[in-house]
């Protein structure tokens, strides 16, 4: 079976509510776009869409197939994901205040640091093993791989956009310290919040 429109259509829907929906990437962008405005996050969207792009190519060739043969290297990937994530809730809750310049204190995450992280973060991995398993077919597999994978970041980009422009909406709403302290603190949490599956499932 070839990639048809139907299949295609769908594939756009399942690309757009997993790009669009909270996660990680979300939660950090919309606290950048607060931080540091959205021009500043620019590279930060654009590493989420290159290096998702990357990693959804590299589980069509073949790579989510050696985490099923070696299930232990991919348990690794999740604890060094987790582990990276609350090193980035941290950072996010340590982060300055909205100056009189516009810009935040501090550093917004690099194109190359937000594409590195689509490796270790859980979400990334089930969206890209999610589209390869379901919407990629078998007949032209790797032309279809490319072009699954370049859908979604024609998608992925704008989605993530959202976010940082939300979080720039706010930024005059966040101008007073503490009402910013307490929103980076919140997002802070959202992040730690979403490694319990993560955890739940080590302690079951």
């Amino acid at each position: 079976m070839t990639l048809s429109l139907d299949l295609l259509l769908g594939f756009a829907l399942f690309a757009l509510v997993t790009s669009i929906t909270p996660g990680p990437n979300n939660t950090m962008l919309l606290a950048s776009g607060v931080n540091f405005g959205f021009n500043r996050t620019i590279p930060h969207m654009l590493g989420i869409t290159c290096g998702f792009f990357v990693l959804v190519v590299a589980v069509g060739f073949g790579l989510g197939a050696v985490f099923q043969r070696y299930p232990l290297l991919y348990t690794i990937l999740r604890y060094v994901g987790a582990a990276y994530l609350l090193y980035l809730a941290w950072k996010i809750a340590r982060s300055g205040p909205v100056g009189d310049s516009g810009d935040g204190e501090g550093k917004p995450i690099s194109y190359l640091g937000a594409a590195a992280f689509q490796w270790v973060n859980p979400k990334a991995w089930i969206m890209a093993i999610g589209a390869i398993s379901t919407y990629t077919p078998m007949q032209g597999y790797f032309t279809n791989v490319l072009v699954i994978a370049a859908v979604f970041a024609i998608i992925n980009l704008p989605s993530v956009g959202v976010w940082a422009a939300c979080g720039t909406l706010l930024r005059n709403v966040l101008k007073d310290r503490r009402w910013l302290r307490a929103f980076n603190w919140g997002m802070a949490a959202l992040l730690v919040i979403s490694l319990y599956p993560l955890l739940l499932e080590s302690f079951a």
